[in-house]
């Protein structure tokens, strides 16, 4: 013989329900940081090997300071790079987290350094500046 529904197991069912369509949208955002290097002055960007990671300067052991890293080759004749970083999961939102970006030659030679504060959600924009030596 079938039971017939109660009041409790309609509500349950009804709130298993809305908890799941409630978290399906949250779950399908990205994580990831995404922004665009550009040169100072709207110029184009050199050629050479961009270095773009996460660093939290408020932390004072070295090894843990930089994470999330990507390397991304300039040709010479972009005025704008995008790039996307997947931060790792042990970092949490630090208001003093950064993005920085280094340029360099294939030799190793620093050529311009940029970097930006992150903002939650938004685009974050990075303008290299040329290194003097």
């Amino acid at each position: 013989m079938k039971r017939p529904t109660d009041r409790r197991t309609l509500l349950l069912t009804v709130g298993a329900a809305a908890v799941a369509a409630a978290a399906r949208p949250v779950a399908a955002q990205s994580t990831d940081i995404r922004g665009a290097v550009t040169f100072e002055s709207g110029a184009v960007i050199p050629k050479g090997h961009l270095k773009i990671y996460l660093e939290d300067p408020a932390i004072q052991d070295n090894t843990r300071r930089r994470a999330a890293k990507t390397r991304i080759e300039s040709d010479g004749g972009s005025k704008t790079i995008t790039f996307s970083l997947s931060p790792p999961a042990s970092s949490t939102a630090s208001p003093t987290l950064q993005i920085v970006a280094r340029l360099e030659r294939a030799d190793g030679w620093l050529v311009a350094r940029g970097s930006a504060q992150i903002k939650a959600g938004s685009l974050v924009y990075v303008t290299l500046n040329a290194v003097m030596y």
